[in-house]
Parts: C-alpha cells; structure tokens; sequence
C-alpha cells in the first residue's frame, strides 16, 4: 500500500454526498458496528487478554498524558476559554509522533499518514477546542493500525475496552488541564460537550437489558436510571455510558433536562438495544453526515476521496482556512467557555448549568 499524507478533500454539499455513498464511508461505519458488536455486554472492568503490540498502544497513550504531566497549564486566571499551553503540548506530541508510531511497528512509508490521524486527535491547536471530529481521527487511527495488520480482529474488544476508553481518560485530562473548549456551536444540544463514540459503545455494553423500569435485569439497569445518582456512581466503573453520566454530574449542576436535553430524552427509550440502534444512526447523520464535520476530515490512501473535486472559489463561498463556511455558526463558529473554567470558578467542582430552550426529537423510536 503507497501511503500518503492525509489532507482535508470535501469543501461542499455535494462532496458530502458523495462522501456518504463511497465505499470510505461504508468502511468506517462498519468498523464502528464491529466495534460496537464486540463489546456487548463487556464491562470495563472485564479481564481481556491483549497482544504485545496492542499493550504498546497503550504505552503510546500513556506516552501522550506524560507530555500533559509536563507540560502545565500557564497562569490564565483572567479567562474562561482554552489555555495557551495546549499549543506547547500539541507540539510535544507532534515531534513525538514519528518515534512512537515507529515503536509500534508502523513502516516508515506509512507514518506520515497515521500520525496526522494521532496527532489531530488530540484537539485543534489553532482554536483550544475538542470536538467528535477530533474523536473521529481517533477512530481512523485505530482503523488504519488495522488495515495494516498491527491489530486484528480478534483484538476489537480489547480496542474499545481498553484503548479507546484509555483515549478518553487521557482526553478528561487534557481536557480539565486546558480547558479546551468544545468545537462548533450545539454543546447543549449535544451528548456531552466532547464525546459521542462513549455513549455509543457504552450503550452496546448494555444490550442485555430490556425492562422499561429502573429496575434491573440482569445485573443491568434502564436507560431511565442515568438520573439516579447512587446507580450511576456503582456502575460508572463497569459501563462507559454511567462513566460519562458521572462525569456530567461532576462538572454541572442542575437537571440533566437542562444542560444535557438529548441525554434526558434518550433516558425515555424502552431498552438499551434501541438506545444503540439509534445511537449509530444518530452518528450516521450528525458526525458522519454534517459538513462543518466532514469538512475538517482527512483524506489519504488508507480513507481515500473519490468524490467530485472541492468546487474553486469563483463558484460563491470563500474558502477559510481550508474550508467554506456554508452556515454562521456551524462550524469554527463562536467561542464557547470550558465548563471546566465554570466549575473552578464555582469553587466546588460543579459548574454553573447550561439551560436551553427545549428537547430535539432524536432518532430512536
């Protein structure tokens, strides 16, 4: 396989189109339902027999949260958005990314086109923000590990139990370190203010469970259970859905009605399996199928673009920096504070509520 280094490809609508028929695009959404197939009633806390070269991805992870260790947020008392020591940790990991990849195992050839995968995957330098576009490169990096043969098939559970879960505790840190703020401009409307592939896995660790009360069966609770606390503090450990639950309680205040409305609507689903069943075909359409998304996407040889070209500036919309905006708001958009900054400034690790205007029907039922 000739590998290059990935570059952003899709700039319109009609990219986007044909983005969502390629055969790119069937390769990822399948990867995620084999992932999320994998983990199936799999707790976190599982025992999971894990290759030497799947442990060294670990090793590069925790390599990453060193670069955090040593790298200290900068005196920024005066603001509530994203600290500028991020940019001196994104370039840490930037310079480590070719020496890391090649303790994987990954041929020189090959590199350049996983670590802009890894290196994207840690936020944006430009903006101090993190987003599931940023956790999409993630998951493209674990993709193109696997297309290379340095993990296999067998090794899914494992990739979601124990690498991707470490990923996103190495992300909390990043995120409380930095304040990074979250990209684009629905933090309410979203499942959390970052992530989407946590509640997506989590909810597929949960598929055994089909009574409609808090009850539990099998050892496992209904979605409705995320608004009792003690349920959501004993089984945060075990499942990544209570773990998220949990670290939402821990930065917010008030009802998840109204700093997490989608999350409160979702709790009204009857069972884990429609949770998610509709989670992947929520991933589908608002991280797969939205532009201000895609747009930032990385083409290369492993994910190529066989779409039509990116239409010339003459055609209407400016490009800006790399991309078209085709909505205010929707993509770079406006600022908006960590809720880490807030809860500091609480002084007693909860943050101030995010209120909204109402719930968005989503797609379930």
């Amino acid at each position: 396989m000739t590998s290059e280094s990935p570059t952003k490809r899709i700039l319109s609508s009609a990219q986007l189109e044909d983005f969502q028929s390629s055969q790119t695009h069937a390769d990822i959404v399948t990867f995620i339902e084999q992932l999320n197939e994998s983990v199936i009633n799999v707790k976190l806390t599982d025992n999971i027999d894990t290759t030497v070269r799947f442990r060294s991805i670990l090793k590069v992870l925790e390599q990453v949260e060193s670069v955090v260790a040593e790298t200290p947020a900068v005196d920024n008392k005066a603001s509530r958005f994203g600290n500028p020591a991020f940019r001196t940790f994104y370039d840490e990991v930037e310079k480590l990314a070719p020496a890391l990849h090649a303790q994987l195992g990954v041929c020189k050839t090959a590199i350049p086109e996983l670590q802009a995968y890894f290196v994207h995957s840690w936020g944006s330098r430009e903006r101090i923000d993190y987003g599931s576009g940023m956790e999409l490169n993630f998951l493209c990096w674990l993709y193109s590990l696997t297309r290379l043969g340095l993990v296999a098939q067998t090794d899914h559970k494992g990739l979601v139990i124990r690498v991707f879960w470490r990923y996103i505790q190495v992300m909390r840190t990043l995120q409380s370190t930095y304040w990074l703020e979250p990209a684009g401009s629905h933090g309410v409307w979203g499942l959390d203010d970052y992530h989407f592939l946590p509640f997506l896995f989590g909810s597929a660790q949960l598929r055994t469970s089909t009574m409609p009360t808090t009850k539990r069966t099998l050892g496992h609770p209904s979605p409705k259970a995320i608004h009792i606390p003690e349920i959501v503090d004993e089984l945060a450990n075990d499942y990544m859905y209570f773990a998220c639950i949990k670290f939402i309680n821990s930065i917010k205040t008030a009802s998840l009605r109204w700093h997490s409305p989608m999350l409160d609507d979702i709790s009204a689903v009857k069972t884990w399996d429609k949770v998610n069943s509709g989670m992947i075909k929520m991933y589908k359409a608002e991280v797969l199928g939205k532009l201000p998304v895609i747009q930032h996407f990385l083409f290369g040889s492993i994910l190529p673009y066989t779409g039509r070209p990116p239409p010339q500036a003459s055609e209407g919309k400016e490009p800006l920096h790399g991309h078209v905006h085709e909505g205010w708001g929707d993509c770079c958009g406006i600022p908006v504070p960590s809720a880490f900054a807030a809860a500091q400034e609480k002084g007693r690790g909860l943050g101030k509520a995010i209120e909204g205007p109402g719930i968005r029907p989503v797609p379930f039922d």
